[in-house]
């Protein structure tokens, strides 16, 4: 558990605002955190509402912010972003309200440079073999299965 005891439900809410500030987190993060520490079931939603009401967690803030990070930083198409708020129980809405915050121009840039870049790094001569790795790739990282055909067959045409 922790290496230094925290006595008073107070103490316990300070570590979570400073836990909350660092990083933003949802609800299920804060709840995991919660399970270290010695509490009852109403200290821990009292700790959580508090949280709340201070506004150091908020859901739709955390949704819009993973949303976005993730698609700049980690080039993630929208069905792993939705897999991975889902996976936090984060509400189908705000899910998709995140979603739509991504600009449609520039998802379709940033698939077309990841494929292109992606297609151009792999060495497999088969074709067959070429095109699995491409398509499974970009599957993974969340992209749509319609952009991923119809983009290696642009790609294997040259």
């Amino acid at each position: 558990m922790n290496s230094k005891p925290y006595t008073s439900v107070k103490e316990i809410l300070q570590k979570l605002e400073h836990y909350c500030n660092y990083q933003e987190r949802c609800h299920l993060e804060v709840k995991e955190k919660l399970r270290s520490f010695d509490l009852n079931a109403d200290e821990k939603d009292e700790i959580i509402v508090k949280l709340i009401d201070t506004n150091y967690l908020n859901e739709e803030r955390f949704a819009s912010i993973f949303t976005v990070s993730k698609f700049h930083q980690k080039k993630w198409g929208k069905i792993r972003i939705t897999n991975e708020l889902k996976a936090r129980k984060i509400s189908t809405f705000l899910i998709t309200k995140s979603i739509k915050e991504i600009n449609l121009e520039e998802y379709s840039d940033c698939f077309i440079l990841l494929s292109e870049k992606f297609w151009n790094t792999i060495t497999e001569k088969n074709a067959v073999k070429k095109r699995k790795k491409f398509c499974d790739y970009l599957l993974r990282k969340g992209w749509e299965s319609d952009l991923v055909y119809s983009r290696v067959k642009e790609l294997e045409k040259g």
